[in-house]
């Protein structure tokens, strides 16, 4: 049994999107169900507190972009995050340097008024590496998600300010085997401090119910509105289905020529295509429910959490064959799964414009297999993964990160 922790959860982001923010929630939840007590410092915008009841329940600090902290716009982990933002690329050394300052202040005040055990930071960048040069005597364990590296590799101008505090990591958790050996080649850091943890699923709210008549096929696709997700080429690779009648459900946010760019599309489609933009989990978990596939047809992801979520609802799933959705889906031998090869990439998520006819006519075959499939047989057999499943449960997952815990805080 771990003893009671003081954990400092540090997020440079909202804790209420995107995956990193399903992640930090469920880590907060977790902890205080083992008797942890929780702090939570994170970046969001001015005036809009986040709305997850996990966050709510425990104290915060956040620094409030576009308002009495900076007066710049909140500065993503992705180019394209669901709600207004800047690019890491786009910021000058004086923003860098001012971003590093509003976190710094509340940093030194949390630290000085929570006296924290350990601080678990998400992400391998700017405010990992300010928060362990700034403490460097507090155990400190740091959780990728893979937008970290696409950014490490994105922007080399701020390479040596990332290593130059992340060096001293008490601990690193990845999320997946790819990803460990990816953080050791980039950031110079030992396997020996590098622990694959995963990511994980809330089986309270994603859980399987009988599907409905598949007249049309309901099909979901569930994250950011943007190229690297490869929204767009999945509309395309529809559009070009005419054998089984589907309809779409597009949920996620964006902002940008990327996401409008989406919109048209999806509005060109009429209403074969439900808009969502950004939904609560719960309402995510009741569309999957009531959905005969999952699509995710991204250029990069780290482990998609949202496969997992699809399969435990009961959604055939067709993923492109990405090394983070390998690590979900490998083990899961059942015709209701479908991998797409992805297009060539030039950069961490963008492709070669010459392979994305191809990509887009392979997509569009696997989904009409699979739509067909679904027409004969609209629930699946869950008894053939369940017990891989049963090891990306949120509870098993924290089961890992205690005994990291434990670890770099010399617990037996």
């Amino acid at each position: 049994m771990v003893s009671s922790l003081k954990i400092l959860h540090l997020i440079s982001q909202r804790p209420d999107a995107t995956g990193s923010g399903v992640y930090v929630q469920a880590m907060l939840r977790h902890a205080a169900q083992k008797g942890h007590c929780n702090h939570l410092v994170a970046g969001i915008q001015a005036n809009n507190i986040p709305q997850a009841p996990v966050v709510n329940q425990c104290e915060c600090a956040f620094v409030c972009f576009e308002g009495p902290d900076t007066p710049l716009p909140i500065v993503g982990m992705s180019d394209v995050m669901p709600y207004k933002s800047r690019r890491f690329c786009d910021l000058s050394d004086n923003a860098v340097d001012e971003y590093e300052t509003c976190f710094a202040e509340k940093l030194r005040h949390a630290v000085k008024r929570f006296a924290p055990d350990l601080i678990h930071s998400h992400h391998l960048w700017l405010v990992t590496s300010l928060a362990r040069r700034m403490f460097p005597g507090l155990p400190m364990v740091t959780t990728c998600h893979g937008t970290d590296l696409r950014q490490f590799q994105n922007c080399p101008h701020l390479q040596a300010r990332v290593l130059e505090g992340c060096a001293g990591l008490d601990a690193v958790m990845a999320l997946s085997r790819a990803q460990k050996t990816e953080i050791a080649s980039l950031y110079g850091l030992s396997e020996e401090k590098i622990h694959v943890v995963g990511a994980g699923y809330d089986e309270a709210l994603f859980y399987l119910q009988a599907k409905p008549v598949p007249h049309p096929v309901q099909v979901v696709y569930a994250g950011k509105l943007c190229n690297a997700k490869g929204t767009p080429w999945l509309l395309k690779a529809l559009s070009a289905i005419h054998t089984v009648p589907w309809q779409l459900h597009l949920v996620g946010g964006g902002a940008g020529e990327e996401a409008d760019q989406c919109w048209k599309m999806a509005g060109d489609l009429g209403d074969r295509v439900c808009v969502y933009g950004a939904v609560d989990q719960s309402t995510l978990a009741a569309l999957m429910r009531q959905s005969h596939i999952f699509v995710l047809p991204s250029f990069f992801e780290g482990l998609p959490l949202v496969l997992l979520e699809a399969l435990a609802c009961g959604c055939r799933v067709v993923a492109t064959d990405l090394p983070g959705v390998a690590e979900v889906l490998d083990g899961m031998d059942a015709d209701y799964i479908s991998r797409v090869h992805p297009p060539g990439l030039h950069t961490v998520d963008k492709p070669f414009t010459q392979d994305l006819d191809r990509f887009v006519k392979d997509l569009a075959n696997v989904l009409t297999t699979q739509m067909a499939a679904a027409v004969q047989q609209p629930d699946i057999d869950l008894s053939l993964i369940q017990d891989r499943l049963s090891g990306f449960t949120w509870g098993r997952v924290f089961e890992r990160v205690e005994r990291v815990y434990r670890s770099v805080c010399r617990l037996s």
